[in-house]
């Protein structure tokens, strides 16, 4: 019993700090980026993303063995896409003003790799006890970083969390934060960030690599 909530924490804990998706393996940058002027949207594609990625691998961890090995793809992208317009159409029901500011960045979710290379090197060859915790993890993991970066960018570039004013009035906004390099920028600062958490840490990743390196970043 022990062991099994030691591999449970090692898992989650994997894709939070050690195998972070977008610290760690660079994956996914480009809606991260692009999303983050604002925490709301940071929150709402982290929490989308995760739910995304948790269904996705349960159900293909749960069918790994009946999947024909030659249409293995087709079906993982066929999963993903079906999660995602469940999100997508979730968020236009109950969330549109989120859902308008975040535009097609969810429905590109089908395609982010950090969900493909989850799937595919890792769901695919593993039990449902396993998928959960790594599925939490990286979702976590994706979250805590959008967020993060999200806050700093909205509150040195338009002084406001949330959408309410976090600093005083006469507060001049730092644009650079809110235009692309301000992204970048912040992005590296918790790269840093990520490597001290990494060092503090120690050990190696637990599980195998997600296969993603074999991905693109998008």
């Amino acid at each position: 019993m022990s062991d099994q909530r030691g591999r449970f924490f090692r898992l989650l804990t994997n894709g939070i700090v050690r195998e972070n998706p977008l610290l760690g393996l660079m994956i996914g940058l480009c809606s991260a980026l692009a999303v983050t002027t604002a925490v709301a949207n940071g929150i709402g594609m982290g929490l989308s993303m995760t739910f995304v990625l948790l269904m996705s691998e349960l159900v293909i961890s749960l069918f790994r063995k009946i999947i024909p090995e030659s249409v293995r793809i087709p079906i993982f992208i066929i999963i993903i896409a079906a999660f995602t317009t469940v999100i997508d159409y979730m968020l236009k029901a109950f969330f549109p003003d989120l859902s308008k500011a975040m535009g097609v960045f969810i429905p590109l979710i089908v395609v982010n790799c950090i969900i493909m290379g989850r799937v595919e090197g890792f769901a695919s060859k593993q039990p449902l006890g396993s998928v959960i915790p790594d599925a939490l993890g990286m979702g976590l993991g994706y979250t805590w970083v959008l967020v993060g970066i999200a806050a700093v960018r909205e509150l040195l570039g338009s002084g406001t969390l949330l959408g309410f004013q976090a600093l005083p009035a006469s507060y001049q906004p730092i644009i650079f934060f809110v235009l692309p390099p301000g992204g970048f920028f912040v992005f590296a600062l918790f790269i840093s960030l990520n490597l001290f958490l990494k060092s503090r840490l120690g050990g190696e990743p637990a599980g195998p690599a997600a296969g993603a390196h074999h991905h693109g970043g998008r």
